[in-house]
């Protein structure tokens, strides 16, 4: 953004210097009396065509050909009239000012639009990398301490291990490519969910109620990685702290293309909980950035139990 005011404000000195020179090209020759040469007026779009280019190059270059093809229309008629009607130079020479100022207003509206233009492309480019590293912040713990309890079952010659390594194998490649997508299909990301929640019950040392039920339409799709946030959280936050009757209930359904998501579980209420607004914080700016106005995130904490419900309506 800073960028943006800097560089508007060298066009602004440059377009200010313009208007200057404007004004002089036609205060000169009208008190100097070199309108009736035939080549004045070339030589001063030339002239100022030259200083438009050295000011605002970009926007020249671009619209080159309409801008020549514009001034090089003025200086035919200014030829054909000098050639046609030569006692009627002075009757002339208003209707030439006006051929040759007319244009000016448009192209500063279409220098005015591609600033803003610019300006849009800028912020996207800035959405698309706050996005990219929001989706970057997502669960690299989980990965190490699954690699761990990996570690751990390889040295018990667990059975449980071969399963572990092709899920989190899994897990790690939707993570990568799927991740980066704008969106995937529902049915990939509850196989992700799924993944997520067998790796977690082969790791807990207790007795855990997880239990996730879904009713999806085929071909419905979803920005990656969404409802993750919210399934680590009640795990993390929730199942973790607890040393018994620790549950988690979660239900996905969906209506047309819109998806309704619930995930319930029970905590402790006497264990302190930093960073538990961390994920959440996460979620709310990527929803902000992919589904605006097109989503609602409601959150219930009560009696012990957290309860989030994230529904998402998707363009038609």
């Amino acid at each position: 953004m800073k960028g943006f005011i800097q560089k508007n404000h060298k066009a602004l000195i440059k377009g200010g210097i313009l208007v200057i020179f404007l004004a002089v090209m036609f205060v000169i020759p009208h008190y100097t009396g070199i309108w009736d040469s035939p080549i004045t007026v070339p030589l001063l779009i030339l002239f100022w065509l030259g200083v438009a280019y050295l000011i605002l190059p970009e926007f020249f270059k671009k619209y080159r050909v309409v801008i020549l093809s514009v001034y090089l229309s003025v200086i035919a008629y200014h030829f054909f009239f000098f050639t046609t009607a030569p006692d009627h130079v002075q009757d002339y020479r208003l209707n030439l000012i006006n051929f040759m100022l007319l244009p000016i207003p448009v192209f500063v509206a279409l220098w005015g639009y591609e600033q803003w233009r610019w300006l849009k492309m800028l912020k996207a480019d800035k959405a698309r990398a706050e996005l990219a590293l929001l989706t970057s912040q997502i669960n690299p713990h989980f990965f190490f301490n699954t690699l761990n309890n990996l570690y751990g079952l390889v040295v018990e010659k667990s059975e449980q291990a071969p399963e572990v390594v092709l899920k989190l194998s899994d897990m790690m490649r939707y993570t990568i490519y799927q991740g980066k997508e704008d969106s995937v299909l529902l049915k990939d990301e509850i196989n992700y969910l799924e993944n997520y929640i067998e790796l977690h019950k082969i790791r807990y040392q207790k007795k855990v109620e997880i239990r996730f039920d879904h009713d999806t339409k085929e071909g419905v799709k979803v920005a990656p990685l969404l409802f993750i946030i919210l399934l680590e959280n009640a795990l993390k936050h929730g199942v973790e702290p607890l040393t018994e009757n620790a549950y988690v209930h979660l239900n996905l359904k969906t209506q047309g293309s819109q998806i309704f998501f619930t995930i319930a579980n029970n905590y402790e209420p006497n264990t302190p909980n930093e960073n538990a607004g961390i994920g959440l914080d996460n979620l709310k700016k990527r929803l902000a950035h992919i589904y605006p106005n097109r989503h609602e995130l409601k959150i219930e904490n009560r009696d012990a139990t957290y309860k989030a419900h994230l529904n998402l309506f998707p363009n038609p």
